[in-house]
């Protein structure tokens, strides 16, 4: 059997994924639905600060060339300029951040809250996000209020200056689906 532990740099061995099984379906020469792959998926982040993620899939000007949108190695922004992305994210614990490696990373993908912020992980992204617990218990925090959301709970997060806080001292595991905005709306009435 095949150990597909993922591999972590030593900052980031406290928070340890499990691989997120991938299924992709299409088509075959006659017009039938098949299973075209099924296994753990390829695209792991190991940037240095950020927590460790998985791209399951992406669309739009990101994708990788070839057959698999997201192979392993590829390198992915926060979002996909016309098109979408699926990423799987475990964050640890506010404690185990290095804060200033989690900013330089959040500068390079030119998203961090540049303002006084009230934590460490605000950042802002022209995209539609879907945000989803899967496990475990985070707050999501805006400018003006925060809220605890759980497994099961669901953030639509359009196009604002927000951050995640892992106060619970164990991993949080979320799924986003980050749809890209050309015009972001951020008023409550649309």
């Amino acid at each position: 059997m095949q150990d597909t532990r993922l591999e972590l740099p030593p900052e980031r061995k406290a928070v340890r994924p499990r691989p997120v099984r991938r299924i992709v379906t299409g088509e075959n020469a006659a017009g039938r639905s098949v299973f075209v792959s099924d296994g753990p998926t390829p695209n792991h982040t190991t940037d240095p600060g950020s927590p460790p993620a998985q791209v399951v899939w992406v669309t739009g000007a990101a994708k990788a060339e070839g057959p698999d949108p997201a192979p392993a190695g590829h390198p992915f922004g926060f979002h996909s300029p016309g098109g979408s992305l699926l990423r799987v994210v475990d964050f640890p614990p506010d404690e185990q951040y290095d804060q200033s490696k989690l900013a330089r990373f959040l500068d390079e993908q030119g998203v961090r809250d540049g303002s006084d912020a009230r934590h460490f992980w605000f950042h802002k992204t022209p995209s539609l996000d879907y945000a989803i617990v899967l496990e475990g218990e985070i707050y999501a925090l805006m400018d003006e209020g925060e809220t605890l959301m759980r497994a099961g709970d669901i953030l639509i997060q359009r196009a604002t200056n927000h951050s995640w806080s892992n106060r619970s001292g164990k991993p949080c595991r979320m799924v986003f689906v980050l749809l890209d905005l050309e015009q972001p709306s951020r008023t409550c009435g649309d």
